[in-house]
């Protein structure tokens, strides 16, 4: 445990070039302003392009691709993993997540020799424990930890099945070829987790039948007990453990009345899907890009457009789209720094992944050099400890 808590630290204090970047075969990426991006990568079944933008101050959002073995054991299976960790509150628990959730998978297969639904959940679930354990041992001295959450979106590519798991509000959309038409349409995979979404809605009044007011409509915006959009995350844990919703913690996170069962979640949404010939690639995004494009849009641009770069595209048809909603220029958009840039749009991750459909059916017997890239964004000075942010919603 104590190990676990100096791991975390060290991440906190450790420089840009370490933190974000893990490269096997495959190099890192670019960084330009408040852009990082790495236009076009190769992973286990195809290419990969991703992209990140920052708005806050500290970047929240963390990402990451895997590719190669997924367990301990030569022996494999082998596959591609994906990670979109959208943190809110501040970046501590996206942090912690792209630290530890693949390496949790990992030893997760490795102890059941193989990938399954039940495989990913307990990779969920210790990566929760984790960092409910960061917390306890930090709460005497940085209570506000446990106000920081993070939202968890990941898949996995594995001998022509794809997993996908999630919690939160960030978003993975395929795009599948009509074989009649030629055309290529936009199928939602994920479950989000929003109380924006009517079904989540009854959902958290069926959950917690003895309260009146788990979801409030707040400035126009539904939010769960008014604090959170989102009704599962990892970390959060002043709305999942009551002796974490007390003094010290600020007055604008506590509840009035205690609680006696878990607000917020954290049991992911699970989906398994067998890949088709004619699916052509994959969108995943933070819910930064998805409050400005749409599913289908969003396919249209990597369908009509060379692969090379296609995240750092997609990535600027949002932000022209949330400065047309502003009335203002992009080029003016994109000299805001960032912290005053959150006033505008959020963060927003991208990692667009194509499926060679020659490759997919035989992935998981496929041996490879193992690929690891994170995405990046503008860090703090090396040496320098994260302050905690106070927004609490996502």
């Amino acid at each position: 445990m104590l190990s676990g808590l100096m791991n975390f630290l060290r991440s906190c204090f450790r420089p840009r070039s370490d933190r974000y970047v893990h490269a096997g075969s495959d190099s890192g990426g670019h960084q330009d302003g408040l852009l990082w991006y790495k236009d076009l990568g190769q992973h286990l079944v195809g290419e990969f392009s991703m992209a990140v933008v920052q708005a806050n101050a500290l970047i929240e959002d963390h990402s990451q691709i895997e590719s190669g073995c997924l367990s301990l054991h030569e022996s494999g299976p082998y596959g591609t993993f994906v990670g979109i960790y959208d943190g809110h509150g501040g970046p501590e628990t996206s942090r912690y997540v792209v630290d530890n959730l693949f390496q949790h998978l990992k030893m997760s297969t490795s102890e059941n020799q193989s990938l399954s639904v039940d495989v990913i959940r307990k990779a969920y679930q210790a990566t929760e424990e984790g960092f409910l354990s960061i917390v306890t041992q930090l709460w005497p001295t940085r209570p506000q930890i446990a106000a920081v959450g993070s939202c968890c979106l990941t898949s996995i590519i594995s001998g022509g099945t794809l997993y996908i798991a999630n919690l939160g509000d960030s978003r993975a959309v395929l795009g599948r070829a009509v074989k009649a038409t030629g055309e290529v349409l936009a199928i939602q995979l994920s479950t989000e987790h929003n109380a924006c979404i009517e079904s989540i809605r009854q959902e958290l009044h069926s959950t917690h039948p003895d309260d009146p007011h788990i979801v409030v409509l707040k400035h126009n915006v539904w939010r769960v007990k008014g604090l959170i959009q989102i009704s599962r995350s990892i970390g959060d844990v002043y709305l999942k453990k009551p002796e974490f919703n007390r003094e010290p913690l600020y007055a604008k996170f506590r509840l009035r009345e205690p609680f006696k069962r878990p607000i917020l979640s954290a049991e992911p949404s699970i989906s398994v899907h067998q890949l088709q010939s004619h699916d052509r690639f994959i969108i995943f995004a933070s819910d930064g890009l998805w409050e400005h494009i749409g599913n289908q849009e969003a396919v249209d641009i990597v369908q009509n457009h060379p692969r090379n770069g296609i995240a750092r595209r997609l990535v600027k048809a949002a932000l022209q789209e949330a400065a047309k909603k502003r009335e203002m220029r992009y080029s003016d958009l994109k000299k805001i720094d960032r912290g005053v840039r959150r006033h505008f749009h959020d963060d927003i991750t991208v990692i667009v992944v194509f499926l060679d459909s020659n490759l997919v059916s035989r992935a998981s017997l496929i041996k490879s050099p193992n690929v690891s890239v994170r995405a990046g964004g503008v860090n703090l000075r090396p040496n320098t400890l994260a302050p905690y942010c106070a927004n609490g919603t996502t």
